[in-house]
C-alpha cells in the first residue's frame, strides 16, 4: 500500500488549469480540491460545487436579533416599566424601529463571522494548512486524491498534457506554516 495521499498539479496559467480540470473530467478523475491564489469566476459550476447556503444563515441571525430586540423593548417598556408620558401609549413601534435594525444588523454580522470560522475550520490562532505554500501565491493547483484514483501514471500524463508545470506526490495530507 502506497503512502502517497494526493496527486498534486501546478500550473503557472488559470486557463491552463481549466483545461487540466477538463481533460481529468474526461477520463472520469474525482478531483478532491483546486487552490487558486486568487478567484476565478466559473470554477465552482466546473468542479460541480454547489451554491452556499450562508444567505439563509444569514437571514436567521437577522431574524433572531430583530425578535431579540422586539422581545427586550416590549418587556422594558410595557411589562416592567410602563412610563404614561403625556397619555402616549406604551408601545408606540414606529419610536422603536431603529433599535430593532440595528440589533438586527449586529446578530447578523456576529452571527455570519462565527458561521464563516464554523464552516471553513478557520479559526482565529490556528496554523494555515495547504497543500503547496505556492498555491498561495502564484501557482495554481490541482488536488487528486491517490486513493480513489489508482492509475497514477495515468493522472501524471494527463495533467503534463494540460500544461502542468510539476506534478507531486504527496504524502501528507497538508503542509503546514509552522
Amino acid at each position: 500500500m502506497s503512502n502517497i495521499k494526493y496527486i498534486l498539479g501546478s500550473f503557472g496559467d488559470p486557463d491552463e488549469m481549466m483545461h487540466g480540470i477538463e481533460k481529468l473530467q474526461e477520463n472520469n478523475i474525482s478531483i478532491h480540491d483546486v487552490y487558486t491564489p486568487m478567484p476565478i469566476h466559473g470554477i465552482e459550476a466546473k468542479l460541480g460545487i454547489k451554491r452556499s447556503r450562508i444567505d439563509i444563515a444569514a437571514f436567521c441571525f437577522g431574524i433572531t436579533g430583530t425578535c431579540a430586540a422586539f422581545a427586550l423593548i416590549y418587556f422594558c417598556a410595557v411589562i416592567d416599566w410602563k412610563v404614561n408620558i403625556g397619555g402616549k401609549p406604551s408601545f408606540a413601534l414606529p419610536d422603536f424601529i431603529p433599535i430593532m435594525f440595528e440589533l438586527t444588523v449586529l446578530f447578523c454580522a456576529f452571527g455570519m463571522v462565527l458561521t464563516y470560522y464554523a464552516s471553513t475550520h478557520l479559526f482565529p490562532g490556528r496554523a494555515p494548512r495547504v497543500m503547496d505554500l505556492r498555491a498561495t501565491d502564484d501557482r495554481f493547483v490541482i488536488a487528486i486524491d491517490a486513493k480513489d484514483n489508482a492509475a497514477h501514471t495515468v493522472i501524471d500524463g494527463l495533467l503534463k498534457d494540460a500544461g502542468a508545470l510539476e506534478v507531486k506526490y504527496n504524502e501528507r495530507k497538508y503542509i503546514s506554516y509552522e
